[in-house]
């Protein structure tokens, strides 16, 4: 079970992505010292939910936190910078954008 101070760190960082990206279907789940970065998008004909984990936050100290995204062969790929919460946050939109768009 995530520890309460995972839980609102992961609460913090979905609501900033949702102000970021203006998409609502970011969804933040604390797992251990990562926050996985998760779209929930409706799968075609009104299927169940389809959910992708994009990216991963890991947490290397207290509001420092390094991130990575996940490549098409399920690996963690790292990307450049660290930072706090915030930052980090602003860096994987930067640099992960179109992910972050709706599907067409």
């Amino acid at each position: 079970m995530p520890t309460p101070h995972a839980q609102a760190k992961a609460a913090e960082l979905q609501r900033k992505l949702a102000t970021l990206t203006g998409d609502q279907c970011v969804r933040v789940k604390p797992y251990g010292k990562h926050l996985l970065i998760q779209i929930h998008r409706g799968g075609p004909d009104g299927e169940d939910d389809n959910i992708d984990t994009i990216a991963r936050l890991t947490e290397l100290a207290r509001n420092s936190y390094s991130c990575a995204f996940r490549s098409h062969t399920g690996r963690w790929e790292p990307l450049p910078g660290t930072g706090n919460l915030a930052a980090t946050a602003e860096l994987v939109v930067s640099l992960l954008g179109s992910y972050f768009e709706p599907n067409t």
